[in-house]
């Protein structure tokens, strides 16, 4: 069994990856992780009323604006093979945001994150983790061409 977080540790890791998206209330999440149903009370409290776990989501691909993902206490290839499924529900301007509990982790994540066509924008410490943002590696060439 693992201890619980302090809550204040959880609320400023929720505001770390709503900074790191970037995102408005406007915009829709999709959740996943550990704590999923969690954090939908944790962005709701907060105004982000488009939230649906990767259990209740209910759009079809391409549709979500952000995805965040909360990684505790699980392995790196497991959170691989979520992220290989999660992020065709993205929408092609979409954002990852992912905080994982181990920073040693993060050195295979990037690779990953490549991987699925992303590009790292930024990654900081947060409390007992580490959290990271990533956009599609494509994005800023289409935006470009239009």
């Amino acid at each position: 069994m693992t201890n619980p977080m302090p809550k204040g540790s959880i609320h400023r890791i929720v505001d770390t990856m709503i900074e790191l998206a970037r995102c408005s209330t406007d915009d829709r999440i999709i959740l996943a992780g550990s704590k999923e149903p969690d954090r939908i009370f944790d962005l709701r409290s907060r105004g982000y009323d488009r939230v649906a776990t990767t259990a209740t989501c209910k759009l079809s691909r391409g549709q979500y604006d952000v995805a965040f993902v909360e990684w505790r206490q699980h392995s790196i290839k497991a959170l691989e093979t979520t992220l290989d499924w999660l992020v065709h529900f993205l929408s092609p301007r979409g954002v990852l945001v992912i905080w994982i509990d181990t920073a040693p982790g993060h050195r295979n994540l990037r690779s990953t994150i490549e991987q699925l066509g992303f590009r790292v924008e930024v990654g900081t410490r947060c409390e007992t983790g580490f959290a990271i943002s990533a956009r599609r590696l494509n994005f800023g060439q289409q935006t470009m061409a239009a």
